[in-house]
């Protein structure tokens, strides 16, 4: 069964980007050192070759996932965002109601997470509790280190 993944244009223009720097430039890289492995002699023994397959198999991997994100990608139209409640591609400022320390994170899809620039994947546990959520709720987030507790203070674009 393939997995939807919602992405915004500039996400999906990205992983394109990165496809097609896949295939236009590592494949044949790759396909290079095979050969320049290959024409080493013995490839029983020839640990270059090994590398250079094992490199070729990561890499086709990686191809095969990017088609598949990409097949199964949907853009999400960002004029019909709310901000009523939680959703993808909401700004949502929470406070940690222990600490009371304010974060404001952006959820995305997975594939444009970055905690850098404090875009939260949308399959965090902090990011699965706030989905739906309203100004003012308080949320109950289970975490590796134990039960945390934020108030939704903001929702914006």
């Amino acid at each position: 069964m393939t997995k939807v993944t919602y992405l915004t244009e500039e996400g999906l223009q990205k992983l394109r980007k990165e496809l097609e720097h896949l295939k236009s430039v590592e494949r044949p890289a790759i396909s290079r050192m095979i050969a320049e492995a290959r024409d080493k002699g013995d490839l029983s023994e020839n640990a270059e070759y090994d590398a250079a397959k094992e490199a070729q198999g990561m890499l086709e991997m990686r191809i095969a996932k990017l088609e598949d994100l990409i097949a199964n990608a949907r853009i999400i139209d960002e004029s019909k965002i709310d901000t009523t409640h939680v959703q993808i591609l909401n700004k949502v400022k929470i406070k940690n109601l222990k600490t009371n320390a304010v974060v404001e994170y952006t959820l995305v899809a997975e594939s444009e997470a970055n905690l850098k620039e404090n875009k939260l994947s949308i399959a965090t546990p902090i990011a699965k509790a706030l989905i739906g959520k309203k100004v003012g709720d308080v949320v109950d987030v289970q975490v590796p280190s134990g039960l945390m507790r934020f108030e939704i203070l903001e929702i914006s674009l």
